[in-house]
C-alpha cells in the first residue's frame, strides 16, 4: 500500500508502516536529501527522483543514502518498468509476503 506524505514529520510518522521510499528531491513541501537521510536512517531503501541536469543534488541524495536517482524523464518514459526492478527483491533473496 502507498502512503503519501508531504512533510517530513509525516515521513517520520509512516516510517514504521512502510518498506520503501520514493523522494522527489524538487518537492517544495520537504527538503528531499533530508527526507532521504531520515528514510535511510531508518533502514529504508529510497528511490529519488529529480533533475536530469542536476548532478550536484543527484550526489547530494546519493550521499544521504538513496539507492537510485533517476531523472523525471526516466521514470515518465518508462516508469513502471524502473519501479519494478527497484521494487523486486535481490537475486537469492525471498520475497516477504
Amino acid at each position: 500500500m502507498a502512503v503519501a506524505v508531504r512533510s517530513l514529520a509525516a515521513l517520520e510518522t509512516a516510517l514504521p508502516d512502510v518498506d520503501r521510499v520514493i523522494v522527489d528531491l524538487t518537492a517544495r513541501a520537504y527538503d528531499g536529501v533530508a527526507a532521504i537521510a531520515v528514510a535511510h536512517a531508518a533502514g529504508r531503501p529510497v528511490l529519488a527522483v529529480g533533475q536530469h541536469d542536476d548532478v550536484a543534488l543527484r550526489r547530494r541524495a546519493l550521499d544521504a543514502g538513496a539507492d537510485r536517482v533517476h531523472p523525471y524523464r526516466r521514470l515518465f518514459d518508462d516508469g513502471p518498468r524502473q519501479v519494478a526492478a527497484w521494487l523486486a527483491p535481490a537475486p537469492g533473496v525471498e520475497a516477504s509476503v
